[in-house]
């Protein structure tokens, strides 16, 4: 007899074969079995996620209503459910207009028994794919003025505990906004992954989650041509790159391969992380900071508020977690760049100019000002504003 990780496994399998952005999505989310819930929810795990099902309850499913329960639940991950349910008042009208929503995304087919469609409240006559915000609010309405004795009964249904209670939520609500924004931030990083997977193996992303996935894959265009700017900017390489060639023969020892010989420059980027500097400016930053590295050089990035808070490679692939959000201060940057005398090329400064301008600035630095602020002319060397 199979165990319940074989048949979750065959549901995930399933998924792969016909949604492959749910079923690798699954993959990343971890999973526990217990009696203590009778259906299936998902709860928080870490700064994570975690599918919790009932193995009795999921036994008894068909295949199509495991399928379409595991989607189910991973729908409200993917749409933020879990983390925005503590924006409304009424958690049970809330959870309804949630069901609502991502169950117009399942075909009814796979839906198990009890799951909420639009034709469940027959006389509010619901439009179709209207969003969790509108349904909680035409429920509401309804609720109030006693215009749908359909919702009347299930909602008698929950004061006694039902399967749309979500009991498994109950953990977000009393998350700060701290953690429920790193929480959503590690289920980004998970969207962002199974679309980079889907796309690999010639998948879609589900039109559901398209302008989701949309905004959380956007780079915006350059707001600076650095290929052109960078390449008078700096000036001189000073790093030598070295690479065997199997194809070309050596002309002082034929018996070696021959050397292909690239330079390459290497820039350290402050970041201004202080407290002045709000969350829309950091994403411009970060922004400029993946057209920089496309030109080819070499980007090492500093962190600092009035301290020194970070300093590692840029590596485009990574999300980069922000440290400081304190006062300013250029000075730790500079001091940072002529403590490595050598090691880089030239000093690039993302900021919004609002600090005292520091001492023994090298001479080629570059301050670039985010497109909201004013450039603080009392800065050594050049300066451009973003546009």
């Amino acid at each position: 007899m199979m165990n319940i990780q074989d048949v979750v496994a065959r549901t995930t399998k399933s998924l792969i074969f016909e949604e492959p952005f749910y079923g690798l999505f699954l993959i990343g989310i971890n999973k526990q079995y217990s009696d203590k819930i009778p259906t299936a929810g998902v709860s928080k795990h870490g700064i994570g996620m975690q599918l919790t099902i009932n193995p009795d309850f999921y036994f008894n499913l068909s295949e199509d209503h495991r399928y379409g329960l595991v989607k189910h639940e991973l729908l409200h991950i993917a749409f933020g459910h879990l983390v925005m349910r503590d924006l409304y008042s009424n958690h049970k009208l809330f959870n309804i207009a949630a069901d609502l929503e991502i169950n117009q995304y399942i075909l009814e087919s796979k839906l198990p028994e009890g799951g909420l469609l639009l034709s469940s409240f027959p006389e509010l006559n619901l439009p179709r794919k209207a969003g969790t915000k509108e349904y909680y609010r035409l429920l509401e309405q309804a609720q109030q003025d006693g215009s749908s004795p359909s919702l009347d009964n299930l909602m008698d249904q929950m004061d006694g505990g039902s399967q749309y209670c979500h009991g498994t939520w109950n953990d977000f609500d009393e998350l700060s906004e701290a953690d429920k924004k790193l929480v959503q931030k590690q289920v980004d990083h998970q969207l962002k992954e199974a679309t980079q997977e889907t796309l690999k193996k010639q998948g879609s992303v589900p039109g559901e989650l398209a302008e989701l996935i949309h905004k959380l894959m956007h780079i915006e265009p350059p707001k600076f041509n650095w290929k052109a700017y960078l390449r008078r900017f700096v000036g001189n390489s000073s790093i030598v790159y070295t690479r065997k060639m199997r194809r070309k023969y050596n002309k002082r020892y034929s018996e070696n391969p021959g050397l292909k010989i690239k330079f390459k420059n290497h820039i350290l980027v402050g970041v201004d992380t202080s407290g002045s500097v709000n969350t829309e400016e950091l994403k411009e930053f970060f922004s400029e900071l993946a057209h920089m590295h496309k030109t080819g050089h070499k980007i090492t990035v500093a962190q600092c508020d009035t301290r020194l808070n970070s300093v590692k490679e840029f590596n485009p692939k990574k999300d980069w977690e922000i440290h400081g959000r304190g006062g300013t201060s250029f000075q730790p940057v500079i001091d940072h760049y002529n403590e490595k005398k050598g090691l880089y090329t030239a000093l690039i400064y993302l900021t919004d100019g609002e600090a005292y301008s520091p001492d023994n600035c090298p001479k080629n630095t570059l301050w670039v000002h985010s497109s909201i602020s004013e450039i603080n002319d009392k800065l050594p060397g050049q300066k451009i504003k973003l546009n």
